[in-house]
């Protein structure tokens, strides 16, 4: 059997005010024929089908076409899971339709682990694959908050609500596999962020729960797995070197600091319950390109690209001592004639830097919410000691406003 295991899509993400649903479809075109050309029998979608919980029409279109597609072709079965970007009634509000065309859609955990495990069987009716299709756990779901509890009370209860959640999962698989009396693969989903995972700057990885970024290690997943399909992080990578527990990546660079990473998915094929893993590159559909230095190297590498056609999106970022006024009006005259777009220009001067002075081409994209809440408490001048335990706090709010779940009523 074989299976490929794909997450973190974002369909509906824009890059700098970009729209980019031509990049998405293109991906998802090029899914679907390479699931028909490999006899690939099950999709595995480990987390953010979408950027947001509320996904435009257009978002939902290229979705719904392609689950249509891949249904209409020799893959027997998809298991899609909710990420943290997803809104878990969003995703569910179709799942009994969905699942006529063998589509199984988890959008949240629930009291009951039956509703994870799902068994699905070939065309003869027997058993080949048992799927724990957990989600992303959010906090609400997993801990129960007291008051009074110390940043390290939650830490510990958010790790063990994670691996309970797992046990209990795994339990009910093992518990069906010895049922139905079959040697067939166990593999599991996840969404979350495991000790030593590998990030990039600007990817748009969000931190799921205050205090243990990186704490989940791979001690915590049931041994039963045959293999795990993990989402979130966007670098495709192992977790702690194994062959069988993997995050697929991001297939399309979210941002410029991805630019020059090989995007894949992971195709899995059982012999038995034994696991082989090859990754399949996925071509490149808009060329994203950094470009920094002096002014001299910004221009002679815009040359470069311009020789060879390039119609790359570009991010400048101009680390010369030379003050220049008109960065903007000189880059926009050195692409002129080309292809190329300059989505982003910054300006990291070092007199700027020298001088304490806010870079001028800075802008809110340059910021994640922890920059916007820190720059406040400089603005109002907050005592710094005080600082750490306002950021906690600070930060609880912002997981718990993600964790809203802006479609459900």
């Amino acid at each position: 059997m074989k299976i490929i295991h794909t997450s973190d899509w974002h369909i509906g993400r824009t890059l700098y005010g970009r729209k980019r649903y031509e990049e998405f479809e293109a991906f998802l075109t090029w899914l679907a024929e390479t699931i028909q050309q490999n006899d690939i029998d099950a999709l595995l979608v480990a987390g953010d089908v979408f950027d947001t919980s509320a996904p435009s029409n257009r978002a939902q279109e290229l979705y719904y076409r392609f689950l249509c597609r891949v249904a209409a072709s020799s893959c027997r079965h998809v298991v899609v899971v909710a990420g943290n970007h997803d809104s878990p009634s969003f995703l569910n509000a179709p799942k009994e339709l969905l699942k006529a065309l063998d589509v199984h859609v988890v959008g949240s955990s629930t009291e009951s682990p039956e509703d994870e495990v799902l068994v699905l069987r070939n065309e003869q009716d027997d058993p080949e694959l048992i799927v724990c299709a957990v989600p992303y756990l959010r906090d609400r779901d997993i801990r129960v908050a007291e008051a009074g509890e110390s940043i390290e009370d939650k830490e510990r209860k958010l790790i063990d609500g994670i691996r309970s959640h797992y046990a209990a999962v795994a339990a009910l698989a093992e518990q069906k596999r010895e049922e139905l009396g079959a040697d067939i693969p166990i593999v599991g989903t996840g969404h979350l962020f495991t000790a030593g995972g590998q990030t990039v700057d600007a990817d748009g990885v969000r931190e799921l729960y205050v205090g243990s970024l990186a704490h989940v290690t791979a001690g915590i997943f049931p041994a039963c797995f045959n293999y795990l399909a993990l989402g979130h992080l966007h670098v495709p990578q192992k977790v702690n070197g194994l062959e069988t527990i993997r995050y697929s990546g991001s297939p399309l660079p979210m941002g410029f600091g991805e630019a020059k990473q090989q995007k894949s998915v992971c195709q899995v094929e059982f012999h038995s319950t034994a696991a082989s893993v090859q990754l399949i590159d996925v071509p490149i559909f808009q060329k994203l390109e950094r470009v920094k230095g002096d002014w001299d190297g910004i221009s002679n590498r815009i040359l470069e690209l311009s020789a060879t056609d390039s119609q790359g999106w570009l991010e400048v970022i101009y680390e010369g001592t030379e003050v220049i006024g008109d960065l903007r009006e000189r880059l926009e005259a050195a692409i002129s004639g080309t292809q190329m777009e300059i989505l982003r220009i910054k300006n990291n001067r070092i007199i700027d830097r020298v001088l304490g002075q806010i870079h001028e081409e800075e802008t809110l994209d340059d910021l994640n919410v922890n920059d916007v809440f820190e720059r406040c408490l400089a603005a109002h001048d907050v005592p710094e000691e005080q600082w750490p335990e306002l950021l906690r706090a600070y930060q609880e709010t912002v997981s718990s406003l993600y964790e809203d779940d802006v479609q459900a009523e």
